[in-house]
């Protein structure tokens, strides 16, 4: 089969379509004819050489697919060939197969096409295991978004949104502030030009934020603790900011506030499993009734996955990128 993969590490231009083994499957993994694979900012860090796969998984980037069953493990059930899917991956998403454990299949959702199933996986199971099923979001509480135009972040605010959550985010234009008000936030704030603290206080009456999710660590690590209401989450899912920064335990105890940080690529597979099945009792339901929908910013055919790699790092994207194999 043909798929990207990474004889050295750099800039988008060290991306390589390469002839490869077709993977095998285990008993309880099925292949998959892979139609299109999503885009992550995880991509661009192991490109970089600063995200190595999980031991035993695949070396080849792409953290989610969608596609067709070609084959099916002697162990599986209620899946067949043919059966039209998206998945989430440790890895090996840019090719024409992968082979998926069947616990991290995902069907695809009535009025989804094939293609933009791709952008669901991954940042609905980030999304949903790490706002409700680690911080315990829930009706009536308030949820600051960084990154509220990313793929996770516009996401995380339809998500949200229907769970009767208040949601603010920070963005860096107006273009994509107005985005995210569409999509149900009401707290906006330009991280650019504005202390995201001092406008959060302001647009809850003082509250603060019940729930942070937060892709930056270490630079706004700080901030994100101030920010926090009387038993606050914060819940760090990204080092864009950097890895080491200064933790006031004294406002954190104040506050009987809550940090965590987690990620989704290492965990066990029964872990993901166990995600992947409460997303598809959660989430799918909002999907399939129009109520959530993935916010596509471009889909690029794989031989241009360095102009995909490049859209991604520019910043200026408003959703998800996606690959069509």
């Amino acid at each position: 089969m043909k798929a990207i993969t990474l004889p050295s590490f750099g800039g988008p231009e060290v991306l390589t379509v390469s002839e490869i083994p077709t993977p095998g499957i285990n008993a309880d993994e099925v292949l998959v004819r892979v139609v299109a694979a999503g885009v992550n900012r995880a991509d661009l860090l192991q490109r970089q050489g600063n995200y190595a796969p999980p031991p035993g998984e695949s070396e080849i980037p792409g953290l989610e697919v969608s596609g067709i069953v070609v084959q099916v493990g002697s162990r599986v059930e209620g899946w067949s060939e043919g059966d039209e899917v998206c998945a989430l991956l440790a890895g090996g998403g840019y090719a024409e197969h992968v082979a998926v454990p069947a616990g991290q299949l995902l069907p695809v959702p009535d009025g989804i096409s094939l293609v933009d199933a791709a952008a669901l996986p991954e940042v609905t199971c980030t999304v949903w295991s790490n706002l409700v099923m680690t911080a315990g979001l829930q009706r009536g509480d308030t949820l600051l978004v960084h990154g509220g135009s990313s793929g996770i972040g516009t996401t995380a605010i339809q998500i949200a949104h229907r769970l009767g959550v208040r949601v603010a985010v920070t963005a860096g234009s107006a273009a994509k502030l107005e985005r995210c008000r569409e999509l149900g936030a009401s707290i906006l704030i330009d991280y650019k030009e504005q202390d995201f603290v001092k406008e959060l206080r302001a647009g809850t009456d003082g509250h603060g934020a019940d729930v942070i999710l937060d892709n930056m660590g270490a630079k706004y690590l700080p901030r994100n603790v101030a920010a926090l209401a009387t038993g606050g989450r914060l819940v760090i899912i990204g080092m864009q900011g950097g890895v080491k920064g200064e933790l006031d335990i004294a406002t954190l105890l104040r506050k009987r506030g809550t940090v965590v940080a987690t990620s989704l690529r290492a965990r066990p597979r029964a872990e993901k499993a166990a995600i992947v099945a409460e997303v598809r009792e959660h989430v799918w339901p909002l999907v399939e009734a129009g109520e959530l929908a993935p916010v596509i910013h471009g889909r690029f055919p794989a031989r241009e996955v360095a102009r995909a790699h490049e859209e991604l790092d520019r910043g200026t994207h408003i959703g998800k990128v996606l690959l069509t194999i």
